[in-house]
């Protein structure tokens, strides 16, 4: 029997940011397939389930999520239960997520069987650069993808309705750029547009200064560091660091 190609779009709600002191206490999950037409849509229910953090939410966390430690008191580990989403049958080809490295903290190679994954802030980064912002909700509001249901949306900052929502911006990316393409990117640090912070805050890294590229390229910061290094390569005759994906092989 033949197989849909299949990405997992999964969220995760946490008591922290930084495992093993924190835990998570709710996966949320929705896949996006490739059709028979060559198009990719999402694909299937989704769905989430509350996890057991094994610790109590502190209140900062839950006036994020509104998770109450009532609700995960009777539900499972995270290590009895996270397997069989994160690497479903059939085999996912790849597990995305809005700001990916996040999710990855918690969601080890060990349980998730090596899987690849595509990270939706870095990819729309450079499929989107016009966008104002780039958080899985401005570009929910700022693209709006065609077939959101808005209610299945919300509320923001739950499992389900923010995977529901990076679902599309998923699908919206295989359909512009190869699943190989976007892996290969959420590889990389962030390709940022514009200068994000400072008094150069809202520039274009081709509009500055040697001297102020070259602070920029020793930035503390992976993401500033990385696209400032870009511009100097791109200077000094490299090859451009072109936005516009070109059309390729789906893998």
């Amino acid at each position: 029997m033949a197989f849909p190609s299949l990405v997992r779009v999964i969220d995760l709600e946490t008591t922290g940011q930084a495992p093993p002191q924190h835990g998570v206490c709710e996966i949320g999950w929705q896949d996006v397939a490739l059709g028979d037409d060559g198009t990719w849509t999402l694909a299937g229910d989704g769905g989430a389930m509350f996890v057991n953090p094994g610790r109590t939410i502190p209140p900062v966390t839950q006036a994020i999520h509104h998770i109450l430690d009532a609700e995960v008191a009777d539900a499972p580990y995270w290590h009895d239960c996270a397997r069989p989403i994160l690497d479903p049958w059939p085999r996912r080809i790849a597990l995305a997520a809005h700001r990916a490295d996040f999710e990855m903290k918690f969601c080890t190679p060990a349980l998730t069987h090596g899987a690849d994954w595509i990270c939706t802030w870095k990819c729309a980064l450079r499929l989107w650069p016009e966008s104002p912002s780039f958080s899985n909700q401005v570009l929910r509001y700022w693209r709006r993808p065609h077939g959101l249901d808005h209610a299945r949306g919300l509320p923001a900052h739950r499992a389900f309705p923010d995977a529901y929502v990076t679902a599309h911006h998923v699908r919206d990316m295989l359909n512009q750029a190869s699943a190989a393409q976007l892996i290969e990117w959420s590889n990389l640090p962030g390709l940022l547009p514009r200068v994000r912070n400072g008094p150069e805050r809202g520039r274009d890294w081709r509009d500055l200064e040697d001297e102020t590229l070259s602070a920029f390229a020793a930035d503390r910061d992976p993401d500033v560091r990385y696209t400032a290094q870009q511009e100097q390569i791109r200077r000094r005759g490299g090859d451009d660091y072109d936005r516009t994906p070109a059309q390729g092989a789906l893998l």
